[in-house]
């Protein structure tokens, strides 16, 4: 699949450059020199990579980029952010919205391809994250004082869908205890619900894992995320 960049910059000259230097990388890019078009093209479509005009309309690029940090489609998309200014402060400022990296102006061709190349593993290991593959584990699912067995119909490394006689509502935080293997030690942490499919099915995040549980889950999930050979 195509990876995807989301451009916004307000200058014509430097969108256009950018764009033009990760399309010769075999990017699809959506340039946009209206940083009021860029919440709605976020909110709809994930992109494996965003240049963000610093310094912009609002919202300029520190308001885009706390927006995709707030995201679920968006939350890990490496973000650049294209700056003329370089002070100190301002790579405070841009990191603590969620900046992965800085591009400054002048923008150099080569710079551009660097920072995607930079960014391939990143947008590769996410997209392993987000992967979900059908698998059927018990799981038991508590809420409060309410607690229910369910079967997974899918899993990620994030999260899982899972079937169930009780449906607890969209933005629950559930207790989930999920045992991968016999005789292992189940894999207990908080999730949230975020959707409800058909009636008897959930989808749930899941919050971040200890080390050893994500050792743990990524390597039951990864020889079915990656298939044969």
């Amino acid at each position: 699949m195509q990876r995807r960049v989301l451009i916004v910059d307000d200058e014509p000259e430097a969108c256009a450059l950018i764009q033009k230097a990760v399309n010769s990388a075999g990017m699809e890019a959506l340039a946009l020199t209206n940083s009021a078009q860029a919440p709605g093209a976020l909110s709809k479509n994930k992109f494996d990579l965003a240049f963000l005009d610093f310094h912009m309309a609002s919202p300029d690029g520190l308001e885009l980029a706390r927006e995709m940090r707030r995201s679920r489609l968006n939350r890990t998309t490496p973000v650049v952010l294209v700056s003329d200014d370089q002070r100190p402060s301002a790579l405070s400022i841009g990191f603590e919205a969620g900046a992965s990296f800085f591009l400054y102006k002048p923008i150099e061709r080569e710079r551009v391809l660097k920072l995607v190349r930079a960014t391939q593993g990143m947008a590769e290991r996410e997209r392993r994250r987000m992967r979900r593959v059908p698998v059927t584990q018990k799981v038991m699912l508590r809420c409060g004082q309410d607690e229910v067995e369910a079967e997974t119909v899918d899993m990620s490394l994030s999260g899982m869908l899972v079937k169930s006689r009780r449906i607890f509502p969209v933005g629950s935080s559930v207790r989930l205890r999920l045992r991968l293997a016999e005789g292992a030690e189940p894999i207990t942490r908080l999730g949230s619900v975020v959707r409800v499919v058909a009636g008897d099915q959930m989808g749930i995040d899941m919050l971040r894992l200890k080390p050893s549980e994500e050792d743990a889950l990524q390597d039951f999930l990864l020889p079915l995320i990656l298939g044969p050979g």
